[in-house]
């Protein structure tokens, strides 16, 4: 996903009522941007690091500025708009960097499913085998030495997307919990049992169920964010 035209860059002085985020620019004002981002973002949104903006056209929107990436003080960029993840997992399907998610005829995303009020994020059809169903997390909260953590708060919404995933498997179709990995500073993804048990426990079950969970890292900077290559899941 390129970023057209590329980002600007301020720095991050405090994140406040989850959507909004105060930011100084170089030439010495500041200004309060956007941020499409419900979760704590846990070593996201630190005082003094750097920040990099997109900016709308929207005559309408009360702030026209968005908050696209943020940075940490080891110098990792971090992808914190939650909507990039599925446009960058569709596009790296459709390139064949996911190459466990290749073969289908179709794509589809945010089509309803499930017993549980649900929209799957991607959904992959062929007429010689089985539908995928395809949830897509965004991974961006990272501890000691390289090791990523999903989810970064309790998630009621994650917990029933895996019951989702478990009954799409059940009914003989293929169920994949695809992790893109928006930060450059991860190396491995596991799923945060010290943060959500029940998230934990889960998964568990639904990889034992056999749905399939994979883990792609991205490519991150001011003119684009791509998913490049896969990382391991344990």
């Amino acid at each position: 996903m390129l970023f057209q035209p590329p980002l600007q860059t301020a720095t991050l002085l405090k994140r406040y009522k989850r959507f909004l985020v105060d930011l100084h620019h170089p030439d010495g004002h500041e200004f309060t941007v956007h941020c499409a981002n419900t979760g704590k973002m846990t070593g996201c949104a630190e005082p003094g690091v750097s920040a990099y903006y997109s900016t709308s056209d929207n005559a309408k929107r009360k702030y026209p500025h968005s908050l696209e990436l943020s940075s940490n003080q080891a110098g990792d960029l971090i992808c914190v708009n939650t909507a990039v993840a599925n446009k960058v997992a569709i596009e790296a399907i459709e390139q064949g960097v996911i190459t466990e998610l290749q073969g289908y005829d179709e794509l589809l995303s945010e089509v309803k499913y499930g017993d549980e009020n649900s929209r799957i994020d991607i959904l992959l059809r062929d007429a010689n085998k089985a539908d995928c169903y395809i949830e897509v997390k965004s991974v961006t909260l990272l501890e000691e030495n390289g090791q990523g953590y999903f989810p970064d708060a309790q998630t009621l919404r994650g917990q029933k997307h895996l019951r989702e995933l478990m009954a799409m498997k059940a009914q003989g179709h293929r169920a994949v919990l695809l992790f893109a990995v928006l930060h450059t500073g991860i190396e491995g993804v596991s799923a945060a049992a010290h943060i959500d048990p029940k998230y934990a426990q889960l998964l568990e079950e639904a990889v034992t169920a056999g749905v399939e969970v994979l883990a792609y890292k991205a490519e991150i900077s001011a003119e684009k964010v791509v998913l490049t290559q896969a990382l391991p899941f344990a």
